[in-house]
């Protein structure tokens, strides 16, 4: 019989219920008037997905427990440290239906508290004792840097080629699945190629899943997460559906320069951004998205072959499917 995704995390509860614990420990912050937002922040969570995969990728070699909890829970808090930042410089207002914090502290605040949590992130890194899990979590953390800079510095451009998307997206949120699966693995003393495998797995798998986070910003609305349809639009983040949307159109006609204007800030109209996220639905560039996205589920589902228990292995085929689940 095939897992489903909630059984997967109900086999691994007792892990992730670790996870937890040493997140919200570490993620204290001895300030009364942050203290709390960042609980909420901390609490709110998620899927724990990164941890999740790190904890998998153990499991299927030979992982001591204690340290992949210890790694789990790292790469959890620089997820969230990076959140942070990320709200900081799109200055949202709500995530997962709670208020952000620079919602209600100062830009400056809101960074050191950020950079707090991407320090407790590496000291749970180190405290792994492996040197090598702490060279995979540096190179991870300047992979998301390079990610968010690419975001900023290629926002509101429309000529920019898949390549640029798909490197931009692997630092902004595959470069952490690939790094949760490979620090997991080693942890587990898999050999050489079977570590390169998991890190294959988990990168694919983050690119499937930064896709689909991009399909579902045109495919619904998500208003209960504090983002209108169409959000990227207004923000001028050229994603995957909205390239493929765009080499459709000739460069004369009058719905590419409509698509142009908004993504440079020219145009800002809730009309207009409608009716491109009308057109975008109507276009087939998000069903070619959608396929694009499944063709990087197949790649981290033939990355598994190395994998030796036969219940991990089924277990992290339903974490890589899970990705495509996200779109009803």
């Amino acid at each position: 019989m095939k897992l489903q995704t909630r059984d997967v995390f109900e086999t691994m509860r007792a892990d992730l219920d670790l996870v937890d614990e040493r997140v919200a420990r570490f993620g204290a912050v001895d300030f009364p008037i942050v203290s709390e937002l960042v609980a909420d922040i901390v609490q709110a969570g998620g899927k724990r997905l990164r941890p999740m995969i790190l904890l998998l990728a153990g499991r299927a070699f030979n992982g001591d427990i204690d340290r992949l909890v210890t790694a789990a829970a790292g790469v959890e808090l620089l997820h969230i440290a990076s959140l942070i930042h990320d709200d900081s410089i799109d200055r949202a207002a709500i995530r997962r239906g709670k208020p952000t914090l620079n919602s209600r502290l100062n830009s400056g605040a809101v960074i050191l508290v950020g950079d707090y949590l991407f320090a407790q992130s590496a000291m749970l890194a180190a405290a792994t004792n492996i040197n090598r899990v702490v060279s995979i979590f540096a190179s991870t953390l300047g992979d998301i840097c390079d990610g968010q800079l690419r975001e900023m510095f290629d926002a509101h451009r429309l000529d920019q080629k898949q390549a640029d998307y798909e490197r931009r997206i692997f630092g902004k949120t595959a470069s952490l699945f690939a790094g949760s699966a490979e620090m997991g693995a080693t942890i587990g003393e898999a050999d050489a190629a079977s570590v390169a495998a998991m890190r294959r797995f988990g990168e694919n798998f983050g690119m499937a899943f930064q896709i689909m986070d991009d399909v579902l910003d045109l495919r619904e609305s998500t208003l209960d997460l504090g983002k209108p349809s169409g959000n990227d639009l207004r923000q001028g983040t050229v994603t995957l559906p909205i390239m493929r949307f765009a080499a459709m159109l000739s460069p004369a006609s009058p719905d590419f320069r409509l698509l142009e204007n908004v993504i440079s800030g020219e145009r800002d109209a809730e009309a207009d951004v409608d009716r491109l996220v009308t057109m975008i639905r109507d276009s087939g560039a998000i069903e070619e998205s959608i396929s694009e996205a499944e063709r990087f589920v197949e790649i981290a589902k033939g990355c598994l072959t190395l994998v030796p228990d036969p219940t991990t292995r089924s277990m992290l085929r339903e974490i890589a499917d899970s990705a495509l689940g996200r779109i009803p």
